[in-house]
């Protein structure tokens, strides 16, 4: 059964690539707009892995790692920011907040892909 990865991201144009790059690569893809919409999300469904945006309307990805953390069936699924920050700052709040990996927008699809089968094992 193909491993299903959720992508959060408040620009259309980010999530649908990103669904295109991993569907491309055999994953099942689930979007939401923002962190809010995740979590909701996240109630009705089961993921293997998350990729989210930093600066989201609602709820932006350090609260939306912090709340998929709180949830048991989520303590420990791969987390990465896909996002335009860079600085070490910001790296150093995700990873706190338990984001496993973090990869800077605009990206390459070898390269997310890469980061995908690293951390789904």
């Amino acid at each position: 059964m193909a491993k299903v990865i959720m992508t959060v991201d408040d620009s259309a144009s980010v999530r649908q690539m990103v669904a295109f790059t991993l569907k491309g690569a055999g994953y099942t893809v689930v979007e939401a707009v923002d962190g809010k919409d995740a979590l909701s999300k996240l109630a009705q469904t089961q993921i293997n892995m998350m990729i989210t945006d930093l600066n989201m309307p609602n709820l932006d990805g350090i609260g939306l790692i912090k709340g998929v953390r709180a949830m048991p069936a989520y303590k420990f699924i791969p987390i990465v920011m896909l996002t335009t920050e860079s600085q070490d700052s910001k790296k150093q709040e995700g990873k706190s907040a338990g984001a496993t990996g973090w990869i800077v927008k605009p990206f390459k699809p070898d390269q997310l892909l890469a980061v995908v089968k690293k951390v789904l094992g």
